[in-house]
């Protein structure tokens, strides 16, 4: 074996694995120096989500011909001086690694000129050869071009995700910075395209503003603390304005975007405490500690540190946070009952008319207790969608359920009563022509149906009649048969039978059309998966149209769809489109239908009358596979005679 030293270029290359992992670190190295500069003005532009373009241009202090040589030499920075310096840094870029190891794999060219300069400086380098320097006039400040990323190592390119992705990666490093440095006006150019613009007005409202838009800056609730050496500002949304994933959370430490799990732990456990459903708040938190205190240099692209005390930097969060979603004198409950975004119970049903002589026919309703007291259904049609059908008897608050001594008492009268369950049900066909149009029947004459793709999806097999009988904490519906006891999520049995009947539409799916039209305003990035996107949503039964800059109109939405839940169903729809990679367009519908079947199902925490809770079991009983939502959770959970004895310990007794 013989040991060999490497030469400078493929040094370089390797270095460039740590440094240079995809077109957005090439920009944020680049960005980074170029706030270090000094620079209040940064204009961004790519083609091909950088793969084929980047520039990155500043007006900050730019570099003489002498510091333009030295600047493309490995580990040469202007940052530091000696290992003690390593303490102390304060500064974005330091290890002097970024711009040769850019240039090491691409066509690389640097313009700069300093004030009071006549000329500037050009250097140009292909693939990490010898660079070229020639004078020439340009701006103050500098100006990095880089063509063709990765040109020369096709295995990393080829592990590059799509152009789009990759030019998604890109704005959300934009976004990050500008929200650390509010004072620096940034530009970013996507495909000829302006993406993100920033005020540079040295305010962070009005920066989030500029990302966000007008109806996110409206949630925000604005946090600070001081407490020793530790200062935190910044803005955090009311509990009303949660996404699905932590993209829109930013944490900034000494001016610098990190990612830390002590931070977002935090954050999450401070809204715990005052919103039952899951979620991500919009989260821009500056902290600042003294530099001795955090080590940057425990990460090639240092978008990791590490805190000296980070129990102290968890608990100054929680407290920021909880401070400003809890304000003094006010309890959680109260607070929370404010900011939460109320229910709009919005029903779109044609007009009917019927004549003076012709009485209304009154179907004939199951005697469920309390359901029969007053039947609000009688009078009207049949309903057309499961959403519809048991959202229309949603009880009061005053009489939703019986007490369980009520409730034992009005079934022993039904199981007296001279006509069978089964014929009931047989009578009353509560939902024709929808998903559940076969849950009429008894659940055990569930018939087998073919599957999509030949697929034979699983039933439920039970014997006799399933019978709700009560919820548990207004989640689980609980049934029982002669021969066992079921608990049901609620939501979750749901999302299945929604799931199901969206899948099994091959076409569109029906949608109603709004009355009143709602205006939906999204940032950038999401008003151009809308636009690239709008086909697939009209196939999910929203129709769109564009009204104004990053403004659509929303004119219909699916028929199995509470309108107040539309727009949340939207944005969770374009973030799942924004976190997705290359995939075909059968899954992208697969996981749009999930994310629209799971917003659009009845919530953990909604009182169900016992009518209610019987469509929803008859629903599921008829779906291709009832045994889990489409995210893999069980749906129902089944106790049988023999293990309610065994639980009981009556094994072996004859009483």
């Amino acid at each position: 074996m013989t040991i060999h030293v490497l030469d400078d270029n493929t040094i370089n290359k390797i270095a460039a694995g740590e440094v240079v992992e995809r077109p957005a670190s090439v920009i944020k190295e680049l960005i980074e120096n170029a706030m270090d500069a000094g620079a209040t003005r940064i204009e961004v532009e790519i083609m091909a989500g950088g793969t084929s373009f980047m520039r990155v241009t500043d007006n900050g202090r730019g570099m003489s011909a002498e510091d333009a040589h030295l600047a493309i030499l490995r580990h040469a920075t202007s940052k530091i001086r000696e290992v003690g310096d390593l303490n102390t840094i304060g500064t974005l870029g330091f290890r002097g690694e970024a711009l040769p190891t850019i240039a090491s794999v691409s066509r690389f060219t640097l313009l700069t000129r300093r004030e009071g300069d006549d000329l500037g400086t050009r250097v140009t380098i292909t693939g990490g050869r010898e660079p070229d320097f020639i004078e020439a006039g340009c701006n103050i400040g500098t100006t990095v071009k880089v063509e063709d990323l990765f040109f020369n190592t096709p295995a990393r390119k080829k592990f590059l995700k799509t152009n789009h992705t990759e030019g998604a990666r890109i704005n959300d490093f934009i976004v990050k910075l500008a929200l650390s440095r509010p004072d620096i006006e940034f530009h970013f150019i996507n495909n000829n395209k302006m993406s993100v613009v920033t005020p540079g007005t040295g305010n962070l409202y009005d920066t989030i503003q500029a990302i966000y838009g007008d109806k996110t800056a409206d949630s925000l609730l604005g946090l600070t603390l001081e407490d020793e050496d530790i200062k935190i500002s910044g803005y955090i949304t009311k509990p009303s304005m949660l996404k699905s994933s932590r993209a829109w959370q930013t944490y900034i430490v000494n001016s610098r975007i990190i990612q830390n799990r002590a931070i977002a732990k935090a954050i999450d456990n401070a809204y715990k405490s005052l919103i039952p459903k899951s979620g991500f708040p919009l989260a821009v938190l500056c902290i600042e500690v003294p530099q001795r205190t955090i080590d940057v240099n425990v990460h090639p692209q240092k978008s990791e540190l590490k805190f000296e005390d980070e129990s102290r930097i968890f608990k100054a969060v929680y407290k920021a946070v909880l401070d400003a979603i809890r304000p003094a004198g006010r309890g959680l409950g109260e607070v929370a009952a404010v900011v939460e975004k109320p229910e709009q119970h919005v029903t779109m049903e044609p007009m009917q008319f019927v004549p003076a002589t012709e009485p209304l026919a009154e179907p004939i309703i199951p005697q469920w207790p309390q359901a029969a007291a007053a039947s609000p259904i009688a009078a009207q049609s049949k309903p057309k969608t499961i959403y519809e059908a048991v959202h229309r008897t949603a009880p009061s608050a005053a009489s939703s359920l019986a007490g369980f001594s009520d409730t034992q008492e009005s079934l022993r009268r039904e199981r007296e009563a001279a006509v069978p369950l089964h014929d009931i049900h047989a009578a009353h066909p509560v939902l024709e022509g929808t998903v559940a149009e076969t849950a009429a029947a008894p659940l055990s004459s569930a018939q087998e149906t073919p599957c999509a793709e030949g697929e034979k999806g699983e039933r439920l097999q039970y014997e006799g009649t399933v019978v709700p009988i009560g919820q548990v904490d207004l989640t689980y519906i609980i049934a029982q048969d002669a021969k066992g006891l079921y608990i049901v999520d609620q939501h979750a049995a749901h999302e299945r039978i929604l799931f199901d009947k969206f899948s099994a539409m091959a076409g569109d799916i029906p949608s109603q059309q709004l009355l009143v039209h709602q205006i939906l305003t999204f940032d950038r990035k999401e008003s151009e998966l809308v636009e690239a996107h709008q086909e697939l949503f009209a196939s999910l039964g929203f129709h769109m149209e564009m009204s104004g800059e990053r403004e659509f109109r929303l004119i219909e939405v699916p028929a199995d769809v509470p309108v107040s839940e539309a727009e949340d169903i939207i944005r969770e729809i374009l973030t799942n489109l924004m976190d997705m990679h290359e995939t075909t367009a059968k899954e992208i519908r697969q996981a749009c239908l999930a994310t629209t079947a799971c917003r659009a199902a009845i919530k953990a925490g909604e009182e169900l009358s016992f009518r209610q809770m019987q469509i929803i079991l008859d629903a599921l009983a008829h779906t291709d596979f009832p045994y889990t939502c489409p995210h893999g959770r069980p749906t129902i959970l089944k106790f049988s005679s023999e293990e309610l004895a065994k639980m009981f310990k009556r094994t072996g007794f004859g009483f």
